[in-house]
């Protein structure tokens, strides 16, 4: 074992363009962190900078440096999809052959809905692709008047369940969700999660999530290097919707977060204790905030937030730790529609021992993380993706 603790952190959809079969996705021309960069006239991330971040592209504001602190290079995509569990999966040694089935177009098929009704006894409005805030606005003052759900999907492949928690009880939306997992286990309509939605409020423009999102997302088709670290005894903590994404496959702890800041927060509190094995932090906001909501500005400043969070991170790193931040696929908040966007993903490395880091070639698939993991931990490592752990000296 090299390093003790390995920290990886996946910046929600922070892809960096360049990713050979955009084509394929429809999605050519697709930069997130630099379409980003250029609508907000530069941005100004010192300690991503210093990294190498700049050495991975044209990014206004983030400069390539000649020394860099840590280890870079861009990693393409080799399953076929763009979502956030085909990423994860891939990045834990999984490759998706079949990509998730998703309703964005039509919403749910009416038999799936009248199923669901009359499992729950309760009706459904919406069953449209929306944003989670507007579909609220749009329908929680209905919520509130008769106790329909409120369904809705989006670009991923999701079933989501709004509920006002002063109106349905948070156990009853969730054993709603676990009804529509058991009916979305049909082929026809196997989508890759089932997301209660708890809000509260009492009328339009004042309705809030609560922090009482609850996922299940369909269980990992094999093992992945997460089961390999846990059956061998390491730690493995998963930070924010990780344990969602595995369905709990492979996690020993799981730390809920409320948001990007808090999920650094609590990352940032987990590297003052003491653990052997990996910590898997998901930052969401990115994705689910900024990139969905085509905010370029607000993903932008929700960068430099995490680059400031980062350098305090980076204080507590003992020098038999290891750092990786990379990213699960894109989602460019200046292209077309609100889908995710198939991209590279950077991956940085850094450790206070390392002698001579610099920019590496880029590689094909997400595994190269869950490999390099495993091969440190000295545990199997995965079908898919070659470690580097070799190159980082």
């Amino acid at each position: 074992m090299k390093y003790k603790r390995i920290f990886l952190i996946i910046c929600d959809s922070l892809g960096i363009g360049n990713a050979k079969d955009a084509v394929a996705f429809n999605d050519q021309g697709a930069n997130t962190l630099k379409h980003i960069c250029d609508y907000c006239n530069g941005l100004d991330l010192p300690n991503l900078e210093g990294l190498g971040l700049g050495n991975l592209g044209d990014f206004k504001g983030i400069n390539p440096l000649r020394l860099q602190l840590g280890y870079t290079l861009p990693l393409n995509e080799i399953s076929n999809g763009k979502d956030t569990m085909t990423g994860h999966w891939e990045i834990m040694g999984l490759k998706t052959g079949k990509p998730f089935v998703t309703f964005t177009e039509t919403g749910f098929p009416d038999e799936f809905i009248q199923l669901f009704e009359e499992k729950t006894g309760r009706k459904c409005v919406g069953n449209k692709a929306a944003s989670g805030t507007a579909i609220l606005d749009e329908y929680g003052e209905h919520q509130i008047k008769t106790g329909d759900w409120i369904v809705y999907t989006s670009a991923d492949s999701v079933f989501q369940i709004a509920a006002n928690e002063e109106i349905i009880p948070l156990e009853e939306l969730y054993e709603a969700c676990q009804i529509a997992r058991e009916l979305a286990m049909d082929e026809r309509w196997k989508v890759g999660r089932i997301i209660a939605r708890p809000y509260i409020g009492k009328r339009a423009g004042e309705f809030k999530r609560t922090a009482n999102r609850h996922d299940l997302a369909l269980a990992p088709s094999s093992k992945t290097v997460l089961d390999n670290l846990k059956e061998n005894n390491y730690d493995v903590i998963g930070v924010g919707k990780i344990a969602d994404i595995f369905d709990n496959q492979g996690i020993s702890k799981k730390v809920k977060t409320e948001s990007n800041h808090d999920g650094m927060a609590k990352t940032i509190e987990l590297a003052k204790t003491d653990f052997t094995g990996l910590c898997f932090v998901n930052l969401v906001d990115f994705d689910a905030v900024y990139g969905h909501r085509r905010d370029p500005e607000g993903y932008g400043k929700a960068i430099k937030e995490f680059d400031t969070q980062l350098e305090e991170l980076m204080k507590y790193l003992h020098h038999d730790d290891l750092l990786m931040i990379s990213a699960d696929h894109g989602n460019d908040p200046t292209y077309q529609g609100t889908d995710h966007t198939r991209e590279q993903v950077p991956l940085i490395i850094y450790s206070k021992e390392l002698l001579k880091p610099r920019q590496l070639e880029e590689m094909d698939s997400f595994a190269v993380i869950g490999a390099t993991i495993a091969d440190n931990f000295e545990v199997p490592l995965p079908t898919i993706g070659i470690s580097i752990l070799n190159k980082i000296i």
